[in-house]
């Protein structure tokens, strides 16, 4: 929810066994004010339409800028573009139905107008990517399994693609995988609940915990952990997916931030520790007994979190642990390759979701394309 990351990637080879090469990686962060604007409304403060309105055009400039960046870094004229894949700022996500008007409904939401970003780049966008799934009855998310898939299945071994972000998730691809075959869910918070904690108590001077160092200070509040890991999503059966709407401002306020007398420390400590065990957890109760795996490739931003792996390798002796790099997926640049590749599938007909993950009836091309 800090800024835009954008990737300028060529793809080839066939569409079920890809090649990608990254030309050029770039991050744009958001004014401090956007930032502050978008976390309230995903944390479910008060708001009005017209906010949203503004907002939603506003990052269509910013993800433009961004594309545009990112293809003067790498010195290609945009128009040579065949496609700009465009996730969005999720500022709502809610995959389990709930009733409203008398129905059961689910519904998520993501700005950033991709009307705005053809028109300034004048490239093909493609956009929208999780409604398609939430209408075929899935939970729109997660969606980079079925590029993990596509780029890290092996012939002999079984890998799990882990990706730390604000949420984690991991894909399992057994040996020989067919895409029915893999599964993946989201485990739980990622980096969410750190980096909200060193956000509210720098004053927003720190976004993250930088390797790690600040909870490599503390101890873990066991107590307070315990009590966590009571939360019914632990416990629920994949398929399932989370966000901000669980582990966001609302999470934060009821566990951590009411804790007289813990350190800050401490406090991040516990977090880290969280996104540790759950992981762990999670593979241990609900992968190992249903897939043989021989590699745990990590991305996302917690890959850089020193303490955190060193904690997945002590909960996960005999794994090995490697990071996406090894394999031609900079760990930074993994989401935004994944969604020019879902792009790519979308603007050639060809469907992006995996129905084992998501729990949609049935695999569907995603997304919603602008043309220039």
């Amino acid at each position: 929810m800090d800024g835009v990351d954008a990737a300028l990637v060529r793809l080839g080879g066939p569409a079920e066994k890809p090649r990608v090469q990254l030309l050029a990686f770039s991050t744009a962060p958001y004014p401090k004010a956007v930032v502050r604007k978008l976390l309230a409304i995903a944390g479910g403060r008060s708001t009005s339409a017209g906010e949203i309105s503004q907002l939603n055009f506003l990052l269509g400039e910013f993800f433009a800028e961004a594309a545009l960046k990112v293809c003067r870094q790498a010195g290609v004229r945009p128009r040579r573009l065949e496609v700009i894949g465009s996730h969005g700022q999720t500022i709502y996500h809610q995959g389990f139905p709930t009733t409203i008007g008398g129905r059961r409904t689910s519904s998520t939401l993501q700005i950033g107008e991709p009307s705005v970003i053809a028109a300034r780049t004048g490239a093909t966008v493609v956009a929208d990517f999780r409604t398609a799934d939430l209408a075929a009855g899935g939970q729109g998310a997660p969606l980079v399994p079925l590029v993990d898939y596509l780029l890290l299945r092996h012939p002999r071994q079984g890998r799990v693609a882990l990706n730390i972000g604000g949420i984690a998730n991991v894909t399992v691809i057994p040996a020989r995988a067919r895409p029915e075959q893999v599964f993946g869910f989201d485990t739980g918070p990622g980096n969410m609940v750190i980096d909200g904690l060193v956000r509210h108590f720098t004053a927003g001077r720190q976004k993250y915990d930088v390797q790690g160092r600040l909870a490599a200070q503390g101890k873990v509040i066991e107590f307070l952990l315990a009590r966590i890991l009571r939360m019914p999503f632990f416990r629920r059966p994949p398929p399932k997916s989370t966000g901000r709407e669980q582990f966001g401002s609302d999470f934060l306020s009821r566990y951590f931030f009411s804790r007289r007398g813990a350190s800050v420390a401490d406090l991040v400590r516990t977090a880290t520790e969280l996104t540790a065990r759950t992981i762990a957890e999670a593979l241990e109760r609900l992968v190992f007994p249903r897939a043989k795996v021989h590699r745990l490739i990590v991305s996302g931003g917690g890959a850089h979190n020193r303490l955190l792996l060193s904690r997945l390798r002590e909960l996960l002796p005999g794994l090995p642990i490697e990071l996406s790099d090894l394999y031609g997926l900079p760990i930074k640049a993994k989401e935004a390759i994944a969604f020019a590749l879902l792009a790519d599938r979308s603007l050639h007909g060809l469907p992006g979701n995996l129905p084992r993950v998501t729990g949609a009836s049935r695999a569907v091309v995603l997304g919603k394309i602008m043309r220039p």
